[in-house]
């Protein structure tokens, strides 16, 4: 995975057991708990969680910042808000 842009997410939400769509379904209740402009990091294992994040950050014109990983090797991808 790609390190991201940007630094420490201002909110991490924990979707590890979550099976999809929640990772991105809590990703759209959750973005509004950040500032525009600060970082939201959804860590799941969901294995299509890679290419749904992305595509839900096109579809709402939010900045997908790429992945990494959390502390315990879990995959997180990053969403800076925009608006």
């Amino acid at each position: 995975m790609s390190a991201p842009e940007a630094g420490e997410p201002a909110v991490e939400l924990d979707c590890r057991d979550l099976p999809c769509p929640m990772p991105v379904i809590e990703l759209a209740r959750h973005l509004t708990d950040v500032a525009v402009g600060e970082v939201l990091a959804v860590v799941a294992h969901d294995p299509a969680a890679r290419v749904d994040v992305p595509a839900w950050c096109r579809m709402k014109d939010q900045h997908y910042l790429g992945a990494d990983t959390a502390a315990d090797g879990a995959p997180r991808f990053l969403v800076q808000r925009l608006g």
